[in-house]
């Protein structure tokens, strides 16, 4: 089973954030989208780093509420792990539990095409093991 399985089902939706936001704006767009991460990116295509939930609160705790005025980049993780869709789901799901990560941007011939989170992952893997189920009793029953 490959990425390009679960984008199939949710879709190449991203957003994106400037560097240059200031983190309240952040905080906006992750209650408007009902988000815990979005990618850092100038242009939407490049991904300069990442930034979620758990960020501005260890960065809250440590810095104080000024960081709310403060720009995404003081805060964001500039070394971003990235998959292809045509890496294997398994080989993903290993990379986010050894890097304790939960969002992964996706990236073809250099650009950013979409994100996956756990929540994608584990959705997809549900999915995946009901339709299985089904079949066993299926073919039981027969």
């Amino acid at each position: 089973m490959k990425i390009s399985d679960v984008l199939r089902d949710k879709g190449q939706d991203v957003v994106t954030i400037g560097p240059d936001a200031t983190v309240g704006e952040l905080l906006a767009l992750l209650a408007e989208h009902r988000i815990g991460a979005v990618v850092v990116s100038t242009d939407g295509a490049s991904v300069e780093g990442i930034v979620s939930e758990r960020d501005v609160v260890r960065h809250l705790h440590s810095e104080g509420a000024a960081i709310v005025e403060g720009p995404v980049r003081s805060i964001m993780t500039a070394e971003v792990h990235t998959c292809s869709a045509g890496d294997q789901l398994v080989d993903l799901e290993s990379a986010m539990t050894q890097r304790r990560i939960r969002h992964v941007p996706v990236v073809e011939d250099g650009r950013l095409v979409s994100i996956v989170s756990i929540g994608d992952v584990v959705k997809h893997r549900i999915r995946d093991l009901a339709a299985e189920r089904d079949q066993l009793e299926a073919y039981i029953r027969q």
